[in-house]
């Protein structure tokens, strides 16, 4: 990884208060955190980032486009779509093009439900579910975490 690929990262997070990031290649690992409970980020003693090599790198499992859908903490019967990634959210393709769902909207599991841009790449998320928009649970153009809710779909 190259230092303007790492900057780019950096940039990332402070655009989206991303606290920590981290990412593994073949045989490399980049870890970078940044302060947190409203303290600014210590800065490193030689105001530098560094690869750590790593001995064997455990197998990983396959990465799909988006997380499966997993029932939400309530008892509704509704579903989350939950982000696979940090980034920025993004209901349409481009500012002046249509939302991919609206609420209402029946979706089917390769249905793409939105956007999520990380590192100046757009990745497409699809729904992984089959059922109906109930909730759209982020604003277009915001900052959204590993794991967090994008939209409720009740199945059908």
């Amino acid at each position: 990884m190259e230092l303007k690929d790492i900057k780019a990262i950096i940039d990332l997070m402070k655009k989206n208060s991303i606290t920590e990031f981290e990412l593994e290649e073949k045989d490399s690992r980049l870890r970078l955190k940044r302060g947190s409970n409203g303290l600014p980020p210590a800065a490193p003693a030689d105001d530098s980032l560094a690869m750590m090599p790593l001995p064997a790198p455990p197998p990983l499992m396959p990465m799909s486009s988006s997380l499966p859908a997993a029932p939400s903490a309530a008892n509704t019967g509704e579903i989350d779509i939950k982000s696979p990634m940090i980034g920025t959210f993004y209901r349409s393709p481009s500012p002046e093009a249509a939302a991919y769902v609206e609420l209402g909207v029946e979706v089917s599991p390769d249905t793409i439900v939105c956007i999520i841009e990380a590192m100046k790449v757009m990745n497409e998320i699809k729904a992984e579910v089959k059922g109906v928009v109930t909730q759209l649970l982020v604003e277009n153009g915001k900052p959204v975490e590993f794991g967090q809710p994008l939209f409720k779909v009740r199945p059908n």
